[in-house]
Parts: C-alpha cells; structure tokens; sequence
C-alpha cells in the first residue's frame, strides 16, 4: 500500500479541467431552481376551517385504531416466524 502512495504524485492545481461536451450541450436546456420556495395557503372560511379540522380528527382515529390492521397483511407486514 505504501509503494502505491508513494508512486502517486501530487495534483496539479493549475491544470484545466476536461469539459464535458454532453453537459455543455444541455447546459442551455436546465433550468435555474429558486433556493427559497414561496407557499402561502389561502384564506378560508371558517366553515371550511371547520370542515379541515374535522376531516384532520378523521384521518387521524382512522390512523390511530386501523394501523394495526393493515400492517398484519401486505408488503411492509413482518413475517411471523
């Protein structure tokens, strides 16, 4: 190990680096991505705040008494053995 390390010699720091061609063909297709992402909800009426918060509670019983259930069958289930 020591023989190939020793052989090895130090980069270049001045050296150019390759271009590659395929990524400088597609460079023009590629979009610039924002780094920050905006999201604002809308305004809702209380009557649909009332409606999200009682279909929330739903959702939530539905995942809190049938989790068990659906892990005994399926894909993620583990094998009883």
């Amino acid at each position: 190990m020591l023989r190939i390390a020793a052989s090895m010699g130090k980069k270049n720091k001045n050296k150019k680096k390759k271009v590659n061609p395929k990524r400088e063909r597609y460079a023009k297709l590629r979009k610039e991505k924002p780094s920050i992402m905006t999201f604002t909800t809308p305004d809702i009426t209380p009557e649909q705040q009332k409606q999200r918060q009682e279909d929330e509670r739903n959702i939530g019983l539905f995942w809190r008494y049938n989790r068990s259930r659906r892990m005994t069958k399926g894909i993620g289930a583990k094998s009883k053995r």
